[in-house]
Formats: C-alpha cells, structure tokens, sequence
C-alpha cells in the first residue's frame, strides 16, 4: 500500500522529467539541422562563387595579349643629333626615355617607389588580394559620392596595364590586368618587373622612366638624386600633371612627404633622415632658368 502511495506521489515530477528528456533530443536536432544548413549554404556559396571564378577566368583568359612584349622589352628611346665636335645639338622624340638597367637604379630611388606604390611588392605574386578588398569596401562606402575609386594596383598590374593593355575603365580590363599580373609574376623575377616599371612609367613633363625625369626635374643622373629627390619622384606617378612642381609646388610637396613618411614607415629611412628629407624644399633644375620652364606636361 505504501509503495503504491510513494509511486502516486513521484508520479507528477516523474512525468515532467520524461517530458524534459523527450525534448532535449527535439532541440539539439533542431542545433544540429540549423547548423548544418548554414554550413551547407557556406559550401554551396563557395562552390558557386569558385565556377563564377573559373567562368571569369576562362572567358577573359582567351583572349588576353602574350608576355612576348614584356619578355622581350625593347625600350624606345630618342634620336640625338651630334655636332662634329660631339656636343648634343638635338634630341628628336616626343617622349623622353633612357633606359638604364636595374643594377645601376640606386637603392634609395627603387625604395621610394615601392614605399609609395606597392609596399608588399616582393612577397605578394602579383596582386594583393588585401589591398583589393580595402579599395572595394572604401569604394563600396563612398558609391555615389561622386569620388574617384582609389585604386589597388600593385607594381606588377602597373607593368601589364602600361604594356599590354589600354587605359580603359572597366571590369572587363581590370579582370585581364589581375590575370596577366599573376602570370608576369610566374614567369619573370621581381628584379626584371622592377626594372621594367622604373623604366615605363610616365612621370611627367613628357618623361617615361626615373631616369629621365631625373634629367627634367632636376638636371641630375640617378647617382645623384639625394633622398628628398628620389621621394618626389616616386610622388607622381598616381598623377604627374597634379603634382607638378612648376604649377602646384604646395600639392608636390605634401605628397612628396608622404612618400618619406611612408619610407620611413617601412623603415628604409631613419625617422631623422625622414625629418631632415621633409624640411628640404622641392627645387626643380628649371627654377634656376625661368626661360625652361615647361609649359605643360
């Protein structure tokens, strides 16, 4: 009788506790379905954007230019004319060119231009996916301001738009710029694709290489630019006629210092040397004879 009274008495809480047991399993398959429908969305996802990739790539990559251009570079440069006791009388091109091989480019000036333009220059394989993603988002924010997308070019991209392809704006380009940077990047040292930006860039006063805008800008030879020189320089390829230190020398020098600060940064310069390079002024060559001042770039 007793046993029957206790088994009436636990009977309530008995049932409750079964019933909690019962759902238990209800809830975790309910954690287990969830978690496996994210994760499967995560790998569908994944799996489409990589055949949207691979569609992207198969379409653009047929009909992309060959290296050939690239591998075997040959530097257009500009017809002197020589009096018979040798002195230059003219030279005849319409752009300014010396070539001058990557040994001879002091290491002061390479710097410059990989502080300013593409800091991971000798790790990344021709793009920087990071640098990519950091210019979308900051483009994605600024949609619709009227702004100018900043861009995330590295050194190698720089080469395979200057060279290979044209100066159009649009996704089609820039997809073939990505592509024919990884394959540069493969197939070419990173010494040759420094050499070859150094040498093609367009700086300015109708100059394309560091080489001969040393001549324009401050009648000197690479071997003796001194490090402030070297840092406006490397200041103007993102926009040479905005930096023009004939016409905005104000514009010219807050992104020459940039560049040192930037230098300084990836620690190729001491924080003195950055100070005293900041405090020297940008005096081009042609300040000193006004009749040669360009006109334009």
């Amino acid at each position: 009788m007793t046993d029957q009274n206790d088994s009436r008495t636990r009977s309530p809480t008995s049932s409750a506790a079964a019933a909690r047991t019962a759902k238990r399993p209800s809830r975790f398959r309910f954690l287990r379905y969830a978690v496996g429908l994210v994760f499967g969305l995560a790998a569908l996802t994944g799996v489409a954007g990589g055949l949207v990739a691979w569609h992207t790539y198969e379409r653009y990559a047929a009909d992309l230019p060959t290296l050939d251009v690239v591998r075997h570079y040959q530097p257009r440069v500009m017809s002197r004319v020589y009096a018979g006791d040798s002195r230059l009388l003219a030279e005849l091109a319409t752009e300014r060119r010396i070539f001058v091989p990557i040994s001879a480019i002091p290491a002061v000036v390479q710097q410059a231009f990989l502080s300013a333009e593409d800091q991971k220059f000798w790790s990344h394989r021709g793009i920087d996916p990071m640098a990519i993603a950091r210019a979308a988002w900051f483009d994605i924010q600024q949609y619709g301001q009227g702004r100018r997308p900043i861009g995330a070019s590295t050194i190698t991209q720089q080469v395979a738009k200057n060279m290979l392809l044209s100066n159009e704006v649009s996704i089609a380009r820039k997809v073939k710029e990505l592509i024919l940077a990884i394959r540069i990047d493969q197939s070419m040292t990173k010494e040759h694709v420094l050499e070859l930006y150094l040498n093609e860039i367009y700086l300015g006063l109708q100059t394309y290489g560091v080489a001969a805008a040393a001549q324009a800008y401050f009648n000197k030879g690479l071997d003796e630019l001194t490090l402030p020189e070297a840092a406006f320089l490397a200041a103007l390829p993102k926009a040479p006629n905005n930096y023009n230190p004939f016409r905005f020398a104000d514009a010219a020098k807050i992104r020459r210092d940039w560049v040192i600060e930037r230098m300084a940064e990836d620690r190729a310069i001491t924080a003195a040397q950055a100070a005293e390079a900041k405090a020297t002024p940008i005096r081009p060559a042609a300040f000193a004879r006004p009749e040669t001042v360009p006109g334009a770039d």
